[in-house]
């Protein structure tokens, strides 16, 4: 590094002349570079030395993590680039609205602008005129904006009030985001919400919690969202009214008829789209009444398709179950059994996020008119299967035993056998 003028007299602007390193080449064409110093002392040039190189350095750094496919990196490097450069990174649109010298300043600042106007460097011109694509704000994204712009409600909270603040924040945050995806704000539909929703519903009906469990979630995402459109002044309009829960809407979801199953769930063709893992799970809930969750966790040691009886056993391998009398054996017949021979290992897509195994089939079934009314979600399968199974005359401790309920008195013997289970189930299966 040498402090010197421009063509070596002793008097004039000094400058800083120093090679550029080989890790900057690839943004940087020029092998040695000559900075001015904007003064003729040597003691003050001295000063200003390594704090210009610093900045020259961390120019070059910004352009290098500009060169990315990434675009939150691309975006940040921009910003970064344009604070090397002295300027405050803004978008184009504000940019145009500066006053004329201050554009001439950022016009000035882009390297070649002046000497070659036709190519200047266009990182340097996309961090200096706002031409860096701002990545879309996502919802986890939201969520990390979100502790800042509403710091005002955290203030005077200890560190425990502060954790049990955010602990169902970032709850809801994840169970949306496990539902419907990380999704840009901008693009969040009304069917979004209702997937949502609706997968809440089946939790209070398969985990027996009440609406409010449901509405906190509602609650917490909802305020979320509005804050940061509000704070960001992003102008969206956000579909998050008409969703909470009553206590009337915790009733039991209405059961398929076996007409409906039959004709449109089971005909031939009728769940091509969906895909082939969410189709065989729907499959296997038509004779079996599991919940979606308990059968996207079987695995190879819980499909046993090769026993005298083919059955599946909801057990807590890897995982917890519902409750004590959840674990259970239940009898594959008919639909379920064929659609099971395809998955013997289970259903890898879904084994660690069922949570959107819901909202991908109602989606489907809505969309392509399979649901029998408005009311209706998957869910609705395992209504029917308990419907069918009582039309079949099938005894109250097998039929709670089959669905991992409790019995409302005490529990003697070991209940049903497998073939004893088989056998009461040919009348009800599809």
């Amino acid at each position: 590094m040498a402090i010197t003028t421009r063509d070596g007299s002793v008097k004039g602007t000094l400058y800083l002349y120093k090679r550029v390193p080989k890790r900057y080449s690839s943004v940087e064409p020029r092998t040695f570079v000559w900075i001015s110093l904007h003064t003729d002392s040597p003691s003050v040039a001295k000063t200003k030395e390594a704090a210009t190189w610093e900045q020259m350095t961390a120019a070059w750094e910004a352009k290098l993590a500009g060169d990315t496919t990434d675009a939150e990196q691309r975006f940040a490097a921009a910003r970064d680039l344009a604070e090397a450069r002295g300027f405050r990174y803004m978008r184009a649109d504000q940019v145009a609205k500066l006053p004329v010298q201050e554009l001439r300043d950022r016009f000035a600042a882009v390297p070649g602008f002046k000497d070659q106007p036709d190519s200047p460097d266009m990182l340097e011109a996309a961090a200096l005129l706002g031409g860096a694509k701002e990545p879309p704000l996502t919802v986890s994204k939201a969520l990390e904006l979100y502790w800042t712009l509403a710091k005002d409600k955290t203030l005077g909270k200890s560190e425990d009030q502060l954790r049990r603040w955010k602990n169902p924040r970032i709850k809801a945050v994840k169970n949306f985001v496990a539902v419907v995806g990380d999704k840009a704000m901008k693009d969040i539909t009304g069917d979004d919400m209702l997937d949502f929703r609706n997968w809440w519903m089946e939790r209070l009906e398969e985990e027996d919690l009440t609406p409010n469990s449901a509405n906190k979630d509602l609650i917490h995402l909802g305020d979320i969202l509005k804050t940061v459109n509000r704070m960001k002044r992003l102008g969206l309009v956000l579909p998050l009214t008409d969703l909470s829960f009553k206590e009337a809407d915790a009733k039991k979801r209405p059961p398929f008829t076996a007409k409906w199953i039959r004709e449109k769930l089971m005909a031939p063709g009728g769940l091509d789209g969906l895909n082939p893992e969410a189709r065989a799970i729907l499959l296997v809930m038509v004779n079996t009444g599991c919940r979606p969750s308990e059968l996207a966790a079987l695995t190879a040691n819980t499909i046993r398709l090769d026993h005298n009886v083919p059955h599946i056993a909801i057990e807590p391998e890897g995982r917890q179950v519902k409750s004590k009398y959840a674990k259970r054996t239940i009898p594959l017949l008919g639909v379920s059994l064929e659609a099971l021979r395809a998955f013997p290992e289970g259903f890898p897509r879904y084994r660690e996020s069922s949570a959107s195994l819901s909202a991908t089939v109602n989606k489907f079934l809505r969309e392509n008119g399979l649901m029998e009314s408005d009311d209706h979600t998957l869910y609705s399968l395992r209504h029917a299967f308990e419907d069918r199974m009582l039309a079949a005359g099938i005894d109250d401790r097998i039929r709670r035993d089959l669905f991992g309920h409790r019995l409302t008195r005490e529990r003697y013997g070991d209940g049903a056998t497998l073939e004893q289970k088989q056998q009461l189930l040919q009348a009800a299966a599809l």
